[in-house]
């Protein structure tokens, strides 16, 4: 994924921070890594989709919708799984067993709590600065996930 952007000047302000910071990543609720995560997965997806293909914005826009639906980051954080360290899996399952005051409206009630996880993980991720890990991670479970669509095809 070409997502050398991330590393510019728009995650610095994580890396400058991030030695300042008195609250470890590990200390946020998992709604809210979740909160900072779907932002940020979002600017993945959106760049996939933008750097991969062409279009008016509302293509643009219905073909990120693919990659940022519950169903889909279920899928992902799934296929994840193998890849993943403890640390990593256990901020996935504190995101997935959160008690969320919302219900999901056009989603599974199960992808809908796996795909908080996988919101979680990319804010943990995120906060810590850990780019590399989040683009690699981001990138195997894009890759998996359209591996899955062409195969039903």
């Amino acid at each position: 994924m070409e997502t050398e952007f991330l590393k510019s000047s728009q995650f610095e302000m994580v890396e400058k921070n991030k030695d300042k910071k008195k609250i470890h990543p590990k200390q946020y609720s998992p709604l809210v890594l979740a909160y900072i995560g779907d932002a940020i997965y979002e600017v993945f997806s959106r760049t996939k989709v933008v750097t991969h293909k062409v279009g008016s914005v509302h293509k643009l826009h219905n073909q990120c919708k693919e990659y940022v639906k519950a169903e889909a980051q279920a899928t992902i954080v799934r296929e994840l799984e193998a890849y993943l360290t403890e640390e990593e899996k256990n901020i996935v399952r504190r995101g997935r067993n959160a008690k969320s005051h919302t219900t999901p409206k056009n989603a599974d009630l199960i992808d809908y709590k796996m795909a908080t996880g996988l919101e979680a993980l990319v804010g943990y991720l995120y906060l810590a600065g850990e780019i590399d890990r989040l683009e690699e991670l981001i990138q195997i479970g894009f890759d998996r996930l359209e591996q899955q669509r062409h195969s039903k095809c």
